[in-house]
């Protein structure tokens, strides 16, 4: 069964970045499409971005666009999600998720395997 941990979440500047790692094991991260995710309080969970399981297709909502960039190492069974000029409304807890290939960038609901989530806080 596929274990997923997120790290890198933390207290920026707005305009900051951050780097967020989401670590898999117990079994090939190469075998599942990767989703991250984020909920703020009293807000829905929402996707903020995505990627095929070969990395080759990747999608950003539209509040993050230009700003976020998501990417994959197999070969490390680690996705990343490279966080740029962060706004106070990113701050919420950010969880990375998986689905079966050659499923990927499915709704929330959809998905098979959840890590804990990593809290971004963005405030001065």
């Amino acid at each position: 069964q596929l274990q997923l941990v997120e790290s890198g979440g933390g207290l920026v500047q707005p305009g900051g970045s951050l780097s967020l790692s989401c670590a898999a094991s117990g079994d090939t991260l190469g075998s599942y499409g990767i989703g991250w995710f984020r909920q703020a309080p009293g807000k829905e969970r929402e996707r903020v971005s995505c990627i095929s399981s070969s990395g080759g297709d990747t999608k950003y909502a539209e509040s993050v666009k230009g700003r976020f960039t998501i990417s994959r190492d197999n070969a490390k069974n680690t996705v990343y999600l490279q966080m740029n000029s962060l706004k106070p409304e990113d701050t919420a807890v950010y969880y990375c998720a998986a689905e079966r290939a050659p499923f990927y960038c499915s709704p929330s609901t959809r998905m098979n395997y959840w890590g804990e989530g990593t809290l971004v806080t963005v405030s001065s």
